[in-house]
């Protein structure tokens, strides 16, 4: 996707009925166009006005708008930018769309294709853009931190940082190989090393955070696992406060895995209903089981169920997947008698519930908000937050150790490896040749962003 010189436009706010809706336009034409909707003057930039606005081919009132202009390169783009603010019903929103689809010059955006402008304008750089997008999916409030300093620029700060550190040790290093002969000090070449030794140890620490601010982004996936009939559905439930599952007496009812979206003390949480793991009695029930156990090898968070009246006499299947990982919950105890054993058992988590009277819940609840904090707090340094981030940092670290093994050996592919180094990380702030990598980065946003 080039965008050239055309200008484009889209809905910027969310579609659906609503009281305003904003239609932004962006690229050389966005003035003319505003022009010629309300046959009046370009307004001051920056300026607030109301405009009625006419299909230019029918002669029609279209609606009476609030619109902005923004001069280029002082907008979000880099490029003029208007904003009608109209009325949010689907006719004014078409018959707006109708009009500017006519008019010559004009298209509509792709997904992204304004931040994508943004950044091409040198308006971000690729993570301020990614965060944009983090900050427009945002469901919590640990989220929307995230988001807020990514988008503040502290990642690709870090980053550059980084990437300066390694150019100027790179120059250093070159020196020396292209200008042996000159008055330069001697050992530049190695006196760098102690120093990109030094860069390699602080990537590494920053790639070893059990990838918290990829947990905090994508939300902690939190698995319900056990035998039929335990009650991980009506958990489920329960806990989402909806009636996303079946709960049924049948034995094996869930069969697929049921995913729900949800919202603990603030952080973001998956939270997973697996198929009731037994014999399975069809091919259908068996890929259910596979499909159960592969989720909760990869959960961050499992909560494996069972009968209360099963206490303490768990089958060996059961036990077996009762590990220091696995939270063992006890479920329908207003159905016993016998007491049953406390929070904490051989330093493995052990609750006893109900989902029929909800005893016992508070307790769970309280216990998985504390570890779902936990696996995603981040602190106040800025954190990793995709899987691409983290490939291009494995593969500096990998060229900084490639340039400690050959530094004495051969000084060419030494530099070249710090040169790699250097390219990696220009590849997560998008200070190298990124073509290819922009339609990935930019294809997942909404249009209009």
């Amino acid at each position: 996707m080039n965008s050239g010189l055309e200008t484009v436009f889209a809905l910027a706010s969310a579609p659906g009925r609503a009281g305003v809706a904003v239609m932004r336009l962006s690229g050389p034409l966005a003035a003319d166009t505003l022009v010629t909707l309300s046959g009046k003057a370009l307004p001051r930039a920056r300026f607030a006005v109301m405009r009625d606005l006419h299909d230019p081919v029918h002669g029609v009132l279209l609606d009476r708008a609030l619109v902005i202009y923004f001069r280029g390169p002082h907008s979000f783009t880099g490029e003029d930018v208007v904003e009608l603010h109209l009325h949010g019903g689907r006719a004014v929103l078409d018959g707006v769309v109708g009009a500017l689809q006519r008019m010559a010059g004009l298209r509509p955006a792709f997904p992204g294709e304004f931040s994508r402008r943004a950044f091409e304008h040198g308006r971000l750089d690729l993570t301020e853009a990614e965060a944009i997008n983090d900050l427009v999916m945002a469901q919590t409030d640990a989220q929307r931190a995230q988001a807020l300093r990514q988008m503040d620029g502290a990642l690709g700060t870090l980053y550059e940082g980084w990437r300066a550190s390694l150019m100027d040790s790179l120059a250093r290093i070159e020196a020396d190989i292209d200008f042996p002969d000159e008055d330069l000090p001697e050992g530049m070449a190695a006196a760098a090393r102690p120093h990109l030794d030094a860069i390699r140890e602080e990537i590494s620490a920053h790639l070893d955070d059990d990838r918290r601010g990829e947990r905090l982004r994508d939300g902690v996936s939190i698995v319900l696992m056990g035998p039929p009939n335990v009650g991980k559905s009506s958990l489920l439930n329960v806990l989402s406060k909806s009636d996303a599952a079946i709960v049924s007496d049948i034995a094996g009812t869930t069969r697929d895995v049921i995913e729900v979206a949800m919202n603990l003390g603030g952080y973001p949480a998956i939270l997973v209903d697996t198929a009731g793991l037994r014999e399975a009695g069809d091919v259908i029930e068996a890929e259910g089981v596979r499909r159960a156990l592969m989720r909760a090898e990869h959960a961050d968070i499992r909560l494996l169920l069972a009968d209360a009246a099963d206490w303490p006499e768990l089958s060996q299947d059961i036990m077996r997947l009762w590990d220091e990982k696995t939270v063992l919950v006890l479920n329908k105890v207003d159905q016993v008698d016998d007491i049953l054993p406390g929070r904490i058992q051989d330093e493995r988590a052990i609750f006893a519930i109900s989902t029929h009277d909800h005893s016992g819940l508070d307790d769970l609840v309280r216990w998985v908000e504390a570890r779902v904090e936990e696996l995603c707090d981040v602190g106040e340094m800025p954190s990793l937050t995709r899987a691409r981030h983290r490939d291009a940092l494995e593969d500096c670290v990998a060229s900084l150790t490639r340039f400690a093994d050959m530094a004495a050996i051969d000084p060419v592919l030494a530099a070249e490896d710090v040169r790699l180094a250097a390219r990696a990380l220009g590849r997560i702030t998008g200070r190298v040749d990124v073509e290819d990598l922009l339609d990935v980065v930019f294809s997942s946003f909404c249009i209009g962003k």
